[in-house]
């Protein structure tokens, strides 16, 4: 039996986060937009390290916008539209810190590209924080 639109195909708590955050690219949408402070369409999609295709990027704004993960704010006719993290991604960011910190240490990485991997696993304190 299929699940109805929006329902996850069971009760399971992991399988209901995977459904919403699995899709190949949302985990790098939501990550591009916490961390790299990217908000808008044109700029996630050329300053992405992993060289997002439009219609993927378009279709996963959207699909984040419609599971309540991320907000937009349009702007108007000829303005860029402004994405914005909702409290449920804000909750996300522990999730992010543990995969970047599992990926650094399972994972081959470059040493560039792992830095933030290492500034969420120590909290953040090398990023001028002194408590």
């Amino acid at each position: 039996m299929r699940p109805k639109a929006g329902q996850p195909r069971s009760g399971c708590a992991i399988n209901a986060a995977v459904e919403v955050i699995g899709a190949r690219w949302s985990l790098l949408v939501l990550r591009d937009i916490m961390f790299g402070n990217q908000r808008h369409f044109r700029v996630l999609q050329e300053q992405s390290e992993e060289g997002i295709a439009s219609n993927i990027l378009a279709d996963r704004l959207r699909g984040l916008v419609e599971e309540g993960l991320l907000t937009r704010e349009d702007a108007g006719r000829g303005r860029r539209s402004t994405y914005s993290l909702t409290e449920a991604a804000i909750e996300l960011v522990a999730v992010m810190a543990e995969l970047g910190r599992w990926g650094a240490h399972h994972r081959p990485t470059t040493p560039t590209l792992r830095v933030r991997a290492e500034l969420l696993a120590d909290g953040g304190r090398r990023c001028g924080r002194t408590s």
